[in-house]
């Protein structure tokens, strides 16, 4: 006979490991399998080693949002096969100076 707690009991495995995908701006997916628990920079680490770049060229997003090495998959909520996306790291870009510039526009 089984108990009634039975039901909502999840496998050992699925409630402390979760599986993670880290997609390159190339398009490359590497895949890690780490406890909810561990602090990210684990799992960055591993993935610039695979890549064979250094942790600072990589900024590591999640829902659009930098990822800082001392969270956890627990702390960001993050679920069973999401997607970290690894951008080599820009510093700078994005500012046009158009002081002193003419314009022009045709109608």
């Amino acid at each position: 006979m089984s108990g009634a707690g039975d039901e909502d009991k999840k496998p050992i495995d699925q409630t402390v490991h979760i599986n993670l995908k880290v997609k390159g701006q190339d398009g490359n997916e590497v895949f890690f399998r780490i406890k909810r628990s561990t602090q990210l920079r684990k799992l960055m680490n591993a993935y610039c080693e695979r890549q064979s770049v250094e942790l600072s060229s990589i900024a590591f997003l999640f829902d659009g949002r930098r990822l800082r090495g001392e969270q956890t998959p627990d702390e960001l909520e993050m679920e069973d096969g999401d997607e970290i996306d690894a951008m080599l790291h820009q510093t700078g870009g994005g500012f046009c100076n158009l002081m002193g510039a003419e314009i022009f526009v045709w109608a």
